[in-house]
């Protein structure tokens, strides 16, 4: 088993909120990787002292740790266990009940010698490579569904946020770990598996450079930062021919690719 990782930063004037984690056990056998892309409040508004890149990095780690130790639970299981250990260590000095309390999307996959678990929640994607080459995309399609012009109104976001008929992100209610898109792959087809945050994921989802297959590829071939700087290029390239299709020219990108 091999993996890489690769993150950029949206911007050199902002801390990275993406987190990735990769881990492999000693015996061989298994492993886990954790993406998450932290929700960029507007100005700061988020009711906590802590910020957003301070929460990835507690949800992450403790979504690391639970993954590789209690394989006794679900993954579901264990990102409601992270968000409430989360929630907790900032619970008494945080407002936990404003819409914009730091939150993340997230994509986990967990595989030992029989299976590969697979949990995403928001708009990270997970790619699942079988022996014969062929890609299935892991996705929570519920943000895709609200339309553009509501998207950009930060009001009417607050109000579909973590919302029946909206989306959901992993914040402070541990319930929302029911609302992930979860499931279990046998290991014999998975031959390999890719983590992505939506600023990795804009070679497909943006600008349509090629389908999951594609993206795969170029992993296979360019590794993790290879895709990123390709995304980069697309960005720039998009900007000078003013192209206005995205909110803002560049954005956290992480990219974690598994061969298992």
């Amino acid at each position: 088993m091999r993996t890489e990782a690769a993150s950029l930063p949206g911007s050199p004037e902002r801390p990275n909120e993406d987190w990735a984690a990769a881990v492999l056990p000693a015996s061989g056998t298994g492993g886990v990787v954790v993406v998450l892309d932290g929700v960029t409040p507007p100005a700061d508004d988020d009711g906590c002292v802590h910020g957003v890149p301070w929460f990835t990095a507690r949800l992450g780690g403790a979504l690391t740790e639970l993954s590789a130790s209690r394989r006794d639970l679900t993954l579901s299981g264990i990102l409601a266990l992270a968000i409430r250990r989360t929630a907790d260590a900032h619970r008494n000095t945080c407002d936990l009940s404003h819409v914009r309390t730091p939150q993340a999307t997230v994509a986990i996959a967990r595989w030992d010698e029989t299976a590969v678990e697979h949990l995403v929640l928001s708009d990270a994607a997970l790619l699942l490579r079988a022996p014969d080459g062929a890609v299935r995309a892991v996705l929570d399609d519920r943000l895709d569904r609200v339309p553009v012009e509501v998207l950009r109104s930060r009001e009417a976001t607050d109000r579909l946020r973590n919302r029946e008929g909206g989306f959901f992100t992993a914040a402070a209610d541990p319930s929302v770990a029911d609302r992930a898109v979860t499931g279990t792959t046998p290991r014999a087809q998975v031959r390999a598996l890719a983590a992505l945050s939506d600023g990795a994921s804009r070679w497909v989802e943006l600008f349509r450079e090629g389908d999951w297959a594609g993206l795969f590829d170029v992993l296979d071939e360019e590794g993790a930062r290879g895709l990123l700087q390709r995304v980069r290029a697309l960005e720039a390239a998009a900007a000078a021919a003013g192209d206005a299709r995205r909110w803002k020219l560049h954005d956290d990108a992480t990219a974690v690719h598994a061969l298992l």
